[in-house]
């Protein structure tokens, strides 16, 4: 196992977030993996996921799939 190092790295938020602080942020920036953190909490822990993974994940959001509560 290893340990991404992300320090330094480049977080985004989506255009498409509200005021409503229940955000997620994104780096672009790590090969083969998408990071990802909750914007309220950016000293905190992160997940990671597949890039394979995370584009089926978006391509649900945007067509309004199962992937959204």
């Amino acid at each position: 196992m290893s340990t991404l190092k992300l320090h330094g790295t480049a977080w985004r938020k989506s255009s498409y977030s509200g005021t409503g602080g229940n955000c997620i942020e994104v780096a672009d920036s790590t090969p083969g993996v998408i990071p990802v953190r909750d914007s309220k909490d950016r000293i905190g822990p992160h997940l990671t996921f597949g890039t394979a993974a995370w584009a089926a994940f978006v391509d649900d959001v945007k067509n309004g799939g199962a992937a959204i509560g």
